[in-house]
């Protein structure tokens, strides 16, 4: 492994610390050279999922776009960036580990939203509102009372969560 500061090529690792999943370790490393500090991620090499759009287009699984996605929905929200890493590493294990060569984005987004439920019902509702891609208030209402956000579509919060008539 070259340095990135001065591109030696003789580092040593000092730590090194698996993720919960155990699909990639980081790697602590010192320069021999000069002696700064850097981390590696090392991952295993995993087969090629496509995933089919909606449109019937076919790209690459992207673990990024999820990431960026719950990132965005857990904006301003009390969710530690470990709570995101650990949900999108159920997710790519859920997609990896299906066996298939193919799979629905809904699927995947699917899986998002059954977990971030669970995390944070406020990312949830953001996530699900780009996602489902909401036509109309009504179906934005809809789906928060699915939720079970409150009696009869009310908030828990006290305000209405109808549409105003």
């Amino acid at each position: 492994m070259h340095c990135p500061f001065c591109r030696a090529d003789e580092t040593r690792v000092i730590d090194s610390r698996p993720n919960a999943a155990g699909t990639e370790v980081r790697r602590r490393r010192v320069c021999d050279r000069c002696g700064r500090r850097f981390t590696t991620v090392e991952r295993w090499e995993r087969r090629s999922v496509q995933v089919v759009k909606k449109d019937g287009r076919r790209e690459p699984f992207d673990r990024a776009k999820i990431v960026r996605g719950v990132r965005t929905a857990c904006e301003k929200r009390p969710v530690a960036e470990a709570e995101i890493e650990r949900l999108v590493d159920e997710v790519e294990a859920e997609v990896r580990e299906g066996g298939e060569r193919e799979i629905p984005s809904r699927a995947i987004g699917d899986a998002v939203m059954r977990r971030l439920r669970d995390l944070d019902e406020v990312a949830y509702v953001r996530f699900a509102s780009v996602y489902r891609q909401f036509g109309d208030l009504e179906r934005f209402y809809e789906e928060l009372r699915r939720l079970g956000v409150g009696g009869n579509g009310a908030p828990s919060g006290g305000g209405s969560a109808s549409p105003p008539t």
